[in-house]
């Protein structure tokens, strides 16, 4: 009798274990996320924003404005408003110089809602300073690992990279070091002054900066997962360049471009 109860009790167990490795075996994995990055190396027009648009994958994605590097100025944000009116979107605005009385929720709980994150030019090293402080840096990794879009122009392009040329310092042109989500380094603006280009190429050259990417203003880059999607242009005019060091000297490709309209 205990023998074949045994023997009963091993049938049952075995036969559900089996049951319970079918159902996990079937049970289909969840899909990735896309990590998403698109920036540009200055202009951010209708085209660009109808782009963004697409790559949510929503009608009417919800999109977070956060003008840090402007100092949360109201003349950018009223722009910002205005021109939303003409977009398929659901505008946001998150300001970094808050107060607790007016600002009842984490700025966490704020940009993990949104569709897309949108960070216009200005300071990049006030910006990187101010993201740290309130711990925004690391709430805009959790966007990013999340799906969420992120995506700007000038210093809105620069912070996503290991580091960038900036003008965010006195007299001269200068690094500053970002996020790091993506490797490398850029340069927007690339050819808006006689200087940018050269002195990119010059830090590059010398190993005070990493190898990149200069922007002309309406070109830019699409990331998906820390690899470049899309090489894309708003006109015909507008470049990427691939700036690396080759044997010593600087070398400049000019990348193959898509253009968006």
């Amino acid at each position: 009798m205990i023998r074949r109860k045994f023997i009963r009790q091993s049938l049952i167990a075995a036969t559900g274990a089996a049951f319970s490795n079918q159902i996990f075996a079937l049970a289909p994995s969840p899909p990735k996320t896309t990590k998403k990055i698109l920036l540009t190396g200055g202009a951010y027009g209708p085209v660009w924003m109808n782009y963004l648009i697409k790559l949510t994958g929503k009608d009417k994605p919800k999109v977070c404005f956060l003008p840090t590097a402007s100092g949360d100025s109201q003349a950018y944000i009223n722009y910002w408003m205005e021109s939303a009116k003409k977009l398929s979107i659901e505008p946001f605005v998150q300001r970094v110089f808050i107060e607790s009385a007016s600002q009842k929720v984490s700025f966490e709980e704020s940009l993990l809602g949104m569709d897309a994150i949108l960070v216009p030019g200005g300071n990049t090293l006030d910006m990187m300073a101010l993201w740290k402080a309130h711990g925004i840096d690391k709430v805009l990794k959790k966007a990013w690992e999340k799906g969420i879009v992120l995506t700007g122009s000038s210093a809105g392009t620069i912070c996503w990279f290991h580091e960038g040329l900036s003008d965010s310092r006195p007299i001269a042109l200068s690094k500053v070091e970002c996020l790091g989500f993506l490797k490398g380094s850029i340069s927007p603006h690339y050819h808006s002054s006689k200087t940018r280009a050269s002195v990119y190429q010059e830090m590059v050259l010398k190993g005070e900066m990493k190898p990149g990417y200069g922007l002309d203003e309406n070109a830019g880059l699409y990331f998906e997962n820390e690899k470049i999607a899309k090489v894309l242009a708003g006109d015909s005019k507008s470049k990427v360049y691939k700036v690396t060091v080759e044997n010593g000297a600087i070398t400049e490709q000019v990348m193959e471009t898509e253009i968006i309209s």
